[in-house]
């Protein structure tokens, strides 16, 4: 199928990036910190993860603070008001509140009153789940413009004395604006999105409460080698779909930006697919594993850094709890 040609465009119109933006909390922790407080080196978060350090939540900042200070970054950068949008889909692990969701906390703190805004829940999958659920609003003609958020404070649910899990985690923001475009061949916008699910690894990668179970928040559980080899071995389906829907393959992608959860998961998910190293773009070694904020995070790097330009492939991959797993290919 040619570029240009894909399901995408049967309605005429395409979700078009209008800027970027992100925001991460001022508070760092490095691994000489993690290990003061357990039974860790900074060796071995290094060598099993490519994490140095990341960035942590103040007391008293919530998840839609992060998200807010993100969304008006990627405003900003789109040239464009708040007014003018008319969905926001936040994607977290993390709300402030069981109820309302942070999306509608975001969208108070930007002084919009119209439109709509809602959470989405597929954790570490949850921004690519957001591009496509919005894409799918802003295809339909239903709306115009759309925030699309990944925002995180999984520092509030890890157990601080569970060394295989507190050491992988970070808190941040990230945000894209997508406005509604007409579709043309070798345009810009997000070509193709795909999703999967499988609910019966829920033990591999869960939070041990919350209001229907338990009624506590709980705390982040994970069997990491299973985790490794899920996102490693089962997640290749979203991405070739993603590629042959959109018409690219590795060779002409510009850039790949991936979940960013393991410097070694990145590593092997790109050499599996064939994309080149150089095309990879990588920023947990800072950022640590920010969950549905990790994507947008890493975009806004390689954007601002001049890596990502107008007219560049771009693929975004994440797997997460449930698990989840999906890809979207991006003409920038």
């Amino acid at each position: 199928m040619a570029e240009g040609a894909n399901n995408n465009d049967k309605t005429g119109l395409r979700s078009a990036v209008l800027g970027v933006g992100a925001y991460l909390p001022a508070k760092t922790l490095t691994n000489a910190d993690l290990e003061k407080m357990v039974d860790t080196t900074s060796e071995w978060i290094v060598q099993r993860t490519g994490i140095q350090e990341r960035h942590i939540a103040a007391e008293g900042e919530t998840t839609s603070m992060l998200g807010t200070e993100a969304a008006k970054r990627a405003l900003a950068n789109a040239g464009v008001e708040a007014a003018s949008i008319d969905l926001i889909i936040c994607a977290t692990s993390t709300p402030d509140y069981t109820f309302p969701s942070t999306a509608t906390q975001i969208q108070a703190a930007l002084g919009i009153t119209h439109g709509v805004a809602f959470d989405l829940q597929a954790v570490c999958s949850g921004f690519v789940f957001a591009v496509s659920t919005a894409d799918k609003f802003l295809r339909s003609g239903s709306h115009k413009r759309a925030l699309v958020i990944g925002a995180e404070t999984f520092s509030r649910l890890l157990d601080w004395e569970d060394r295989t899990t507190c050491v992988l985690f970070g808190d941040g923001a990230g945000a894209i604006v997508l406005e509604a475009q007409p579709a043309v061949a070798d345009g810009r916008g997000v070509l193709s999105t795909h999703l999967r699910s499988d609910g019966r690894h829920r033990q591999k990668l869960f939070v041990d409460g919350g209001p229907s179970s338990t009624g506590t928040v709980g705390h982040l559980r994970m069997i990491g080698k299973d985790v490794f080899r899920h996102a490693v071995g089962q997640v290749a389906d979203v991405m070739l779909d993603s590629f042959a829907e959109s018409g690219v393959d590795a060779a002409t992608l510009d850039w790949f930006v991936p979940h960013q959860a393991n410097a070694r998961i990145i590593d092997a998910s790109a050499e599996k697919l064939g994309i080149a190293p150089e095309k990879v773009v990588k920023t947990v070694a800072l950022h640590g594993n920010t969950s549905a904020a990790s994507i947008p995070l890493a975009l806004d790097v390689a954007v601002r850094d001049g890596r990502i330009k107008p007219g560049h492939l771009v693929m975004i991959e994440a797997v997460g709890g449930g698990f989840t797993w999906g890809a979207a290919v991006i003409r920038w």
